[in-house]
């Protein structure tokens, strides 16, 4: 039996494929879902010494590779692209518009049933720049940055994958993804930290669910979110198990309201 309960059969074991999978969180999630799926990499450079022998070195741009890379594949947990908040247009539009089309598009003409998209709190964080919380999944997109803007259209692609084609999509708008919720000094930040456990919990049940399409939330079990993991929770069976004021010597300042963003948020995000 793997994490969470989902029985595993070697024989008959998910074949996923990571793209991004050199960055923090995909180097994460190779070593944690290593045991219970079949995993396949994408990335530019490797990271270690195991990717060395097994990552593939596939573009983005390239749609044929794409499309090879997805044989076989169950489902793709994308989490390659322009990674911040602060990157330039040109930076997003090759790697998350157009190279998001590329994925989800070569995905599709491979026959890949299950799509999970590494979406991000960017895509609403205009209403964390107003302090406009609560903040739900149904609410319209504020991007506070390009990069949102390009994680908007990555849930709106998503969408019409799903409509039009059939392809079970799972967008996670991921939260403050690091090991150390305390590196910055930002209460905005720790509420909507996810640590290494809860990036786990949330991807494996983005996985299994039986939930073909949604906008999910995912970030931990921190007291003062302003963010709602109802559906999350409900739909994908995700249980949170962490929350930074749980750390050693961490307690919370409880702020009516919740602590305001600073003015040129999403700038150090």
């Amino acid at each position: 039996m793997s994490h969470d309960g989902v029985m595993t059969d070697r024989s008959t074991r998910k074949r996923v494929l990571l793209t991004g999978a050199t960055g923090n969180v995909g180097l994460m999630l190779e070593e944690r879902l290593g045991e219970d799926y079949e995993l396949v990499t994408q990335g530019r450079t490797p990271a270690n010494e195991h990717q060395e022998e097994t990552l593939n070195r596939v573009d983005l741009e390239d749609l044929d590779e794409l499309t090879a890379l997805m044989e076989g594949i169950d489902v793709v947990v994308h989490l390659a692209g322009a990674a911040s908040p602060e990157s330039e247009w040109d930076a997003v539009l090759a790697a998350n518009i157009v190279g998001f089309r590329n994925v989800i598009e070569a995905a599709r003409r491979a026959g890949v049933p299950r799509f999970v998209f590494a979406s991000s709190n960017h895509a609403m964080g205009m209403y964390d720049r107003l302090g406009e919380w609560p903040v739900y999944p149904h609410h319209l997109p504020r991007p506070d940055s390009l990069y949102g803007v390009s994680k908007v259209f990555g849930e709106t692609l998503g969408r019409f994958y799903h409509d039009e084609y059939g392809m079970d999509f799972i967008a996670l708008r991921i939260g403050w993804s690091t090991e150390d919720p305390m590196s910055q000094d930002e209460e905005v930040l720790h509420a909507m930290w996810l640590s290494p456990g809860d990036t786990e919990r949330v991807v494996r049940r983005a996985i299994e669910t039986e939930q073909r399409f949604g906008l999910y939330y995912a970030i931990s079990d921190n007291p003062n979110r302003r963010w709602d993991l109802t559906n999350t929770m409900l739909e994908l069976g995700y249980r949170p198990q962490d929350d930074w004021t749980q750390l050693p010597g961490r307690d919370e300042d409880v702020v009516e309201g919740g602590r305001a963003a600073p003015a040129d948020w999403p700038e150090g995000s």
